[in-house]
């Protein structure tokens, strides 16, 4: 057999290395998104719903003077209005962490 047959084509293994660093620096941010927290607040404080940055929703906070005077419908709206506003800075938050990486897949040529 010849020598080095089974050895990859010339730079192959350099775009191997690469890609497994940024397999790495994506699991490590993935991980501290699933720690950093957003939080959307409506109604001047009324409705207040915390996320991580992977999209899990924490904590959903009612003020108890809102609850007085609410009505249902109100309500539901406003929570639904804080739920949509933290998923939006969720992914934002995300979209600003993974950008590096995204970029460096196009030098691999995947993109």
């Amino acid at each position: 057999m010849a020598k080095g047959f089974n050895r990859p084509p010339m730079g192959q293994s350099n775009m191997m290395n690469q890609f497994k660093r940024m397999q790495e620096q994506f699991e490590q941010i993935q991980k501290q998104l699933g720690e950093e927290t957003v939080t959307a607040t409506v109604g001047g404080g009324a409705v207040k719903v915390t996320m991580t940055g992977d999209q899990k929703c924490k904590a959903v906070e009612i003020s108890a003077d809102f609850l007085k005077d609410a009505d249902p419908e109100m309500l539901q709206d406003m929570i639904l209005s804080a739920v949509n506003m933290a998923l939006d800075q969720s992914r934002e938050l995300q979209s600003e962490r993974m950008g590096p990486l995204s970029g460096g897949l196009g030098g691999l040529g995947l993109f």
